[in-house]
């Protein structure tokens, strides 16, 4: 199992955004996740196509493109086309979720499906064979700077049990209050994609990437 710490650039310093990725990359981080609200599905509104191709010209990160809008089946495509290497979609947010993750196969990237807190693992156990990864969202959608909600923690048990018990090369990732604590929370409950936002890029970024792949390198030995 492949372990990544995902940095979101949902906190990062906009004005400092190309510099930011750099120090990102020159850290050895290999994944950008990119957080794409529409102000419906979600109360907030971020940052859209043209700030994910221009950050493209500038990195060889894996781009993890998370849509936070409803409807997103009417973007998959302008989104591959702007440098997605990957598009996760809320259950929640589609028709007929299916169909979407047909559409992203088809789009040549790879799938991810996401369910909000609330959600039950139920509702998306069925489709595990169809995605690359689940992403377990451990806080509201929306805002960034909030607090792990601690009743997420049984949900990627039970995704990480299910994706074992069928052999299933899918990867969890998990999104929300990740800081020293929740990592190992996260990681021992059976997680492997980390998305971090303000614990990564509020103050030194450069130290604190550093800090967390070691905190994470140090949890995953006890794992092994």
């Amino acid at each position: 199992m492949e372990y990544q710490l995902c940095p979101s650039i949902l906190s990062a310093d906009f004005n400092r955004l190309g510099e930011q990725i750099q120090t990102l990359e020159k850290e050895g981080v290999k994944w950008l996740h990119i957080d794409v609200m529409d102000g419906d599905f979600v109360p907030s509104i971020s940052f859209g196509m043209p700030v994910i191709r221009s950050i493209r010209k500038e990195s060889k990160m894996f781009f993890d493109v998370h849509l936070m809008v409803t409807e997103p089946e009417r973007y998959i495509r302008d989104f591959v086309a702007c440098g997605a290497d990957s598009i996760t979609v809320h259950a929640e947010a589609c028709e007929d979720i299916e169909r979407t993750i047909e559409q992203i196969r088809e789009a040549g990237v790879k799938v991810g499906i996401s369910i909000k807190p609330a959600t039950p693992v139920n509702d998306i156990s069925h489709m595990l064979e169809d995605v690359d990864m689940v992403l377990i969202m451990t806080v509201q959608p929306g805002f960034g700077g909030q607090k792990y909600m601690d009743e997420c923690t049984e949900k990627i048990r039970e995704v990480r049990e299910l994706i074992d018990a069928e052999n299933l090369n899918v990867d969890v990732q998990v999104d929300g209050g990740i800081n020293d604590e929740t990592m190992e929370t996260v990681l021992t409950a059976g997680a492997n994609l980390l998305v971090a936002g303000s614990y990564v890029f509020n103050g030194d970024l450069e130290a604190n990437v550093k800090h967390a792949r070691e905190k994470m390198d140090e949890i995953i030995r006890t794992l092994d």
